[in-house]
């Protein structure tokens, strides 16, 4: 059985704009329905994954993912017609809250509706019956289906955790045999994920994108700073409640959250402008907001493992689960003995989720566990090849098969040089996994400025990741033995050991903390050797691993955009397959990029 599930909802961002047109670009992206994605499962597995912004350049898009649906198909060397169900991440019914205010009934009649998906979806394949086809999951349901199916755990804990789905924020399941049942869900009034989005709009950034920027910058701070405040209140009867988010009263304030932002105000001074600096008092109110979200979400589990036969595994997802800090820390809480986040855990992956859940429906099956996440396209020699053909003079390029790339690359990286490494499929989810990466050296004490100032041109605050053999993880990092698989996917942060901290100033944080990706032979071969050959030529095997994109742009899909970003980049050097491309040494450094 073939299923595709797709994630988005095609007319949201353009309903926002005709109702209010007069919002900034950050209050236009509060909008449901952003990353939209594309998946496709059968029997065996999952065949291919894939974000519409990794196809149109629209990071975060909330498009019809017509571009992603088609990768997919290629993939599997299928059509639409060899597709037996489609299966969407929403599934809004009528309500009489939808006739609340006309901001609402223009919400459900234009964007939401079971009939307006089929008109979407008739847009783009207009041959199918999609009355038959198409399924719609509710989209916390899809989350969680989306982690569950792919964790290998029999029993577990589910928590969903994001901004809101169709009338929760925050839900519980239990997962068991196969089959998922709701266990508690809190409404839309307590969602941490919209209180995070929030504080990031309030601190500057980009809601729905920024807020692993807040994430990185919560470590700075103090938490006790404003003693008083309680952004997250928990009742004695296991609910939750957000104060700030009850005072968005009217239409207008819900759409742009003006009245909580006001709110904010009060408690903490104006909010920041975008291009302000970055000072101490808002380094203080990340760091509030980051431990009201992490005690929000272990008093949520810890209800949820009250019984006596809780299960002591964990699934999440949810755009929440995407807090690699929060994620760490319940890890290290005791209520579990395993946890899996499935790496695709905003939006986007309940393309994946919908399509699991809509399978195993028809196709009943124990949950197995997932490897990495290398989903999409992959390209071979004679893409590479014409990509290469099209980057114009001042470059080297180089054939160097096999072991030979590995080697010249070590000793790029060893140099001090910033490495651009493309190869093999794609990742599906927001992390670079070795695959479509920026790579360096991560004992270099400049390197983390370099990258951030330079390269990225990002904020200089922001932390970079480190990737390790599986072999050496518990060496240079806190992390228990047994539980090395967890980190494969870098969605944990954990402490690098205190004797490894000067020796890895780049990816060590101030509060001695990295998100680690452990790295193992059998899923990621060719990057597990690069690192491998890395620390057996310069002692440390532990490389810095970051995205392969510059400030704006989603992390590279083809040979071309690979060839082109790096073009007009800083960086030093690019491995694309089997070729090594540097700069010539009169043109070296004098790239660079207009993001």
């Amino acid at each position: 059985m073939l299923v595709l599930g797709i994630s988005g909802l095609d007319r949201a961002a353009a309903l926002k704009k005709q109702m209010m047109p007069g919002l900034d670009w950050r209050e236009q992206r509060l909008v449901q329905g952003l990353d939209s994605a594309a998946a496709l499962v059968d029997e065996n597995g999952v065949i291919a994954a894939s974000a519409q912004e990794r196809h149109d350049g629209d990071k975060g898009t909330g498009a019809f993912p017509a571009d992603a649906v088609e990768a997919c198909l290629r993939i599997a060397g299928a059509t639409m017609d060899d597709v037996d169900l489609v299966a969407h991440g929403f599934r809004y019914e009528p309500s009489p809250a939808f006739e609340l205010d006309g901001f609402l009934r223009r919400w459900y009649q234009e964007v939401y509706r079971e009939e307006v998906q089929r008109e979407v979806l008739a847009a783009h394949y207009p041959d199918q019956d999609w009355a038959r086809k198409l399924v719609r999951v509710p989209h916390h349901l899809a989350h969680a289906a989306s982690s569950y199916h792919l964790s290998g755990f029999d029993d577990a804990l589910v928590l969903v955790a994001d901004g809101m789905g169709e009338a929760e924020s925050t839900s519980l399941f239990r997962g068991r045999g196969g089959t998922l049942e709701t266990l508690r869900t809190y409404p839309i009034g307590s969602s941490l994920g919209i209180l995070y989005s929030v504080v990031t709009q309030y601190l500057g950034f980009l809601p729905g994108m920024d807020e692993y920027k807040v994430m990185g910058l919560a470590p700075y701070g103090d938490p006790g700073a404003f003693p008083g405040v309680e952004l997250v209140v928990r009742r004695p009867s296991g609910a939750l409640s957000v104060p700030l988010l009850a005072r968005d009263r009217t239409p207008e304030e819900r759409e742009t959250h003006s009245g909580a932002i006001r709110a904010l105000e009060e408690l903490f001074g104006p909010a920041r402008h975008p291009d302000a600096p970055v000072t101490q008092r808002h380094m203080d109110i990340a760091s509030v907001l980051q431990r009201a979200i992490e005690e929000g979400l272990l008093f949520v589990l810890t209800e949820g493992v009250a019984g006596a036969d809780a299960p002591r595994r964990l699934c999440m997802a949810g755009g929440v689960a995407l807090n690699c800090t929060a994620n760490g820390l319940i890890s290290r809480s005791g209520l579990f003995d395993r946890v899996f986040v499935q790496p695709a855990a905003g939006d986007d992956g309940t393309a994946l989720g919908a399509a699991l859940h809509v399978l195993r429906e028809h196709v009943p099956a124990s949950p197995r566990p997932m490897g990495m996440p290398y989903w999409g396209e992959e390209f071979g020699d004679a893409d590479i090849e014409a990509a290469l053909g099209a980057l114009g003079p001042g470059h080297q390029v180089r054939h160097l098969p096999g072991d030979a790339l590995l080697k010249e690359t070590s000793v790029l990286i060893g140099s001090g040089a910033v490495v651009a490494w493309y190869q093999g499929r794609m990742e599906f989810g927001p992390r670079a996994l070795g695959n479509r990466s920026i790579l360096a050296d991560p004992t270099a004490p400049d390197m983390r400025a370099h990258l951030n100032t330079v390269v990225k041109q990002r904020e200089e605050f922001r932390p970079f990741a480190p990737a390790v053999p599986v072999e050496d993880a518990g060496e240079y990092f806190e992390i228990e033995p047994g539980r090395e698989a967890q980190y494969r996917h870098m969605l944990f942060v954990t402490q690098v050991r205190e004797k490894y901290r000067d020796l890895l100033p780049s990816i060590t944080h101030v509060d001695g903390s990295a998100r680690v990706q452990v790295v193992d032979r059998e899923s990621a071969p060719r990057f597990h050797a690069l690192i491998r050959r890395f620390g057996d030529d310069h002692g440390t095997p532990v490389i810095l691993n970051t995205s392969f994109n510059l400030r704006g742009q989603p992390i590279v899909r083809t040979p071309l955009e690979a060839v082109a970003t790096y073009a007009r980049s800083t960086m030093d050097a690019l491995a694309i397959g089997d070729w090594l491309v540097v700069r010539d040494p009169a043109t070296a450094g004098t790239g660079g990029s207009d993001d």
